[in-house]
Order: C-alpha cells, then structure tokens, then sequence
C-alpha cells in the first residue's frame, strides 16, 4: 500500500469481461497505487495489459481469465479485491 496516503479495508469488488477481467479496489487511492497494482499483476501474467485508473478504483486486465490469480495479485501487492455481490 501506498504509505502516503490512509488505505480503508474496504472490500472491493471484481467482473469478468469478455476481452479480460475487471476488478474494484476501493482502497488504490492515488498513482502510486495504481502503479503497484499495474507492476505487480504485468510482473506476474507476462503478456498482460493492465490499466489501473485511482479515480475510478478499478483495475483492468486483458489477457487474463483467471480472476482468483488476479485477485491474489493484487492481495500480495497490499490491496484488498473481492468478488462482487451478484
């Protein structure tokens, strides 16, 4: 986590898409989050493109389809994702 700023453990919450995954993490809450998050699953999935966009609190991953290993990704790196409630 971004020791700038105060993280909440909020859940966040994730959706399968056609082209990849996209999850919410309401607790990437500046650029250097976003940075992490995009390093750590691009470092982890070779071929993987991430966008990770702070204001919107969501993380998108093409070529991945795998979200319980996005999921753990992004817990590694510090952040908190969660399947969303159907």
């Amino acid at each position: 986590m971004c020791s700038k700023h105060q993280h909440s453990n909020d859940q966040a919450s994730t959706a399968a898409t056609g082209a990849g995954l996209s999850v919410r993490v309401d607790d990437m809450t500046c650029g250097h989050c976003a940075g992490t998050i995009k390093s750590a699953i691009e470092s982890s999935i070779p071929g993987a493109k991430v966008t990770a966009d702070p204001q919107a609190k969501l993380v998108s991953v093409e070529g991945a389809s795998d979200l319980a290993q996005i999921s753990s990704i992004i817990t590694l790196a510090g952040y908190t994702p969660a399947p969303a409630l159907s």
